[in-house]
């Protein structure tokens, strides 16, 4: 397929390729083996179809689709570009893997409503695609609404009474976080014209009075509190009542990842890096996010569920991505950007390894893997790449982003956040360590009975870990390769589009 042959339709195609095989989902209800064949080659298909768009980005043309216009200014639209490229990729990647660690976990588990787990996933992907590679806010904040209905199922997946909780809370917030997303969108369309993303911003203090302006931007973060800033966090601990793979989505592959996009989007393509810098916003969120990047850390010390601490952990992860974003500079915005894939194959390997850990042993607290590591010696490895990564350390691909994150802080001369961003790499070890401590070098009890061990591992032991070897092997390439998924270029497309060279 040539450059030329590649339209518009083709990234349409990756968003609606979700959306189609959640009714081949539904319509195989009775026959889970093509149930779930019908959500791995969506999968497949979804990724070879958004990395075919990656060269036509890196060859300087435009990919742009308008479905319908609303009214002057306003429609639903698309348009491929390579910041949203990187997210796209990241997502339909980690889909395939968790789609097969899906298979493993749920049979595992003899999950019940396991066709509406494949449907919802599969909507969710939609949801992330399309706010990947949507044209303007209006556009996205569809696609953002339908990220939060399809995840509720998910959440609550279990149906307990706390699974129902964690599910109500979930709505809760996100969906108060749409009100305040609405109206920021309908405030900017009345101070433009248009809701458009640009680079260098469709605002400027021609637009409103400075006040508003501070005022608007403070309505966006509250719009999008998928990036689980503090305080309105909670409700992501709260949700590791899920299943495992939906711990992944929600972590990983989607919805957080949806969140600190947004803001992302807010700043370098709403407001624009000179307009921050007028008015002071980069300080102002710069210090909002060193916040919740040391009091994550210091919550996530205290914990020994692993799901919860390994929550925690993200929390402060997506908040040091919009440390280095804050800094408005191209080596902090840019580590940001390359932090998104980067932070969710690592992340996607710890929790694949917590869910795997459960499954097999039934264990779910650190205290409890005392020696495990010595009978899953896989499975804790990949969770050893993936701890390293959220440390900052070599060889996981962490190294890299933190690194231009850390130097954004220096080039910005706010060496107050640098010491911040060190501080938090300190906290990751603390809480991290001592885990691969637990499982490699202290003597448990561990019996092989536990949780019917033997039996289960043979059933599916190849469904789980080799997703889980796969996502942390990726997270050690993309270390030394960077550029393996194409990353490191597309992040440097996009720092050119913004400030037109790095």
């Amino acid at each position: 397929m040539t450059l030329m042959s590649i339209g518009p339709e083709a990234a349409l195609l990756a968003i609606i390729i979700p959306a189609l095989a959640s009714l081949l989902i539904l319509l195989s209800d009775k026959h889970p083996d093509i149930r779930e064949g019908w959500t791995l080659l969506a999968s497949v298909l979804c990724f070879l179809s958004v990395i075919t768009l990656v060269p036509v980005i890196l060859n300087g043309d435009d990919i742009e689709y308008t479905l319908f216009n609303i009214y002057p200014g306003l429609s639903i639209a698309y348009n491929v570009d390579a910041f949203g490229l990187i997210f796209a990729i990241t997502s339909s990647s980690l889909w395939i893997l968790v789609s097969i660690y899906s298979i493993g976990y749920m049979r595992t588990l003899n999950e019940h409503a396991q066709t509406r787990f494949y449907f919802c996933f599969a909507w969710a992907i939609f949801g992330a695609l399309g706010i990947a590679f949507s044209k303007n806010l209006v556009t996205m904040y569809l696609h953002y609404e339908i990220l939060t209905i399809s995840t509720y199922p998910l959440v609550a997946h279990l149906e307990t009474p706390e699974a129902c909780a964690a599910g109500r809370k979930y709505l809760y917030y996100l969906l108060t976080s749409g009100c305040f997303f609405f109206i920021a969108i309908i405030v900017t369309y009345w101070l433009c014209g248009t809701t458009d993303f640009k680079p260098g911003g469709i605002l400027s203090l021609a637009s409103g009075s400075a006040l508003l302006l501070q005022a608007l931007f403070l309505c966006y973060l509250l719009g999008f509190m998928k990036a689980a800033w503090m305080p309105f966090h909670s409700w992501l601990p709260t949700a590791m009542i899920a299943p495992t793979p939906v711990s992944a989505l929600l972590h990983a592959v989607a919805v957080v990842k949806a969140g600190v996009f947004g803001i992302i989007r807010v700043v370098c393509y709403i407001y624009g890096i000179d307009l921050m810098h007028a008015l002071n916003l980069g300080i102002f969120l710069a210090s909002l996010v060193s916040i919740t990047v040391i009091m994550a850390n210091l919550f996530a010390i205290g914990e020994d569920n692993l799901k919860r601490r390994l929550a925690y952990s993200t929390i402060n992860q997506l908040s040091f991505i919009l440390l280095g974003v804050a800094m408005l500079d191209p080596m902090g915005i840019m580590g940001g950007m390359m932090h998104i894939p980067f932070h969710g194959y690592m992340k996607i390997t710890l929790f694949l390894c917590a869910g795997a850990i459960m499954a097999i042993t039934g264990k779910e607290n650190i205290s409890e893997m005392a020696g495990i590591g010595r009978k899953m010696p896989i499975t804790m490895i990949a969770f050893t790449v993936g701890a390293l990564g959220m440390c900052g350390l070599p060889p996981a691909a962490g190294f890299i982003s933190k690194w231009y994150i850390c130097m954004g802080t220096i080039d910005a001369g706010m060496l107050i956040f640098l010491a911040v961003a060190l501080v938090a790499s300190i906290l990751d070890a603390v809480y991290f360590f001592p885990i691969i401590k637990t499982a490699f070098f202290d003597e448990g009890n561990f019996d092989e009975r536990d949780s019917g061990y033997m039996e289960r591992s043979r059933a599916i032991y190849l469904f789980m870990i080799i997703p889980l070897a796969i996502t942390a092997i990726f997270s050690v390439i993309l270390c030394f390769a960077p550029d393996t998924l194409h990353v490191f270029e597309l992040g440097r497309l996009a720092m050119i589009n913004l400030f037109g060279g790095v």
